[in-house]
């Protein structure tokens, strides 16, 4: 399993404003690239506060795109989505799973929604390796995350994370925006994930950092 984590951000590292403002950050051309890398990949996860959020479609949207779409997978702890979200009312023509700790719903189950039920670790959260490893039992091999700072850090805290595709638009947000990266847990320098740059492009006002694990 390969997994890619994107982060679209400020440049001091934000997501969001303090009242959850994020749309748009980042330009159309960075937008467009993150489609291009959506195609590439078998399957977009987010989490289930940003599936909540922004009620989101996750496919790819290019002009002329007539390609195979990748699969959306949900982590969603308690099965939270509903049938009237996009994401499970498109699940019969795009593959949809929610990765959740308990039994299926029969409302998304009904909706064509394909649940994966995994171990729990802390506060009730799937636990990661055991996701990726059911993932790529159902032959999703290349993973592209997009979730909120918080399923970003959770990646990066059990060392998940192969690369990364950065995002950073000329605009400081503050110590008050919503982080990135949640907590990582590191005590030390040395703890740290560490990443090595491969490649910078400009992409609008933006910049487009590509990293690989070090």
């Amino acid at each position: 399993m390969s997994v890619t984590l994107k982060l679209a951000t400020s440049l001091d590292g934000r997501i969001a404003t303090a009242s959850g403002q994020s749309r748009w950050i980042t330009g159309p051309e960075s937008r467009e690239q993150v489609h291009r890398l959506r195609a590439a990949h078998d399957a977009v996860l987010i989490g289930i506060e940003t599936a909540l959020a922004d009620d989101p479609e996750l496919t790819v949207r290019l002009p002329g795109y007539n390609g195979r779409q990748p699969a959306r997978v949900v982590l969603d702890s308690r099965q939270r989505l509903t049938p009237e979200c996009k994401l499970v009312r498109t699940a019969r023509e795009v593959p949809t799973y929610v990765v959740a700790t308990e039994a299926p719903s029969p409302a998304l189950v009904d909706a064509g929604v394909k649940v994966l039920t995994v171990r729990a670790v802390g506060e009730d959260r799937p636990e990661l390796r055991t996701v990726v490893e059911a993932l790529a039992a159902e032959g999703l091999t290349d993973l592209f995350v997009e979730g909120g700072g918080q399923v970003a850090g959770s990646f990066l805290r059990c060392e998940l994370v192969d690369a990364l595709e950065w995002f950073r638009a000329p605009i400081l947000v503050g110590g008050e925006g919503r982080p990135g990266v949640g907590a990582l847990a590191v005590a030390a320098l040395g703890e740290a994930p560490h990443f090595r740059r491969v490649e910078v492009n400009v992409l609008g006002d933006d910049l487009w950092e590509r990293y690989a694990r070090g």
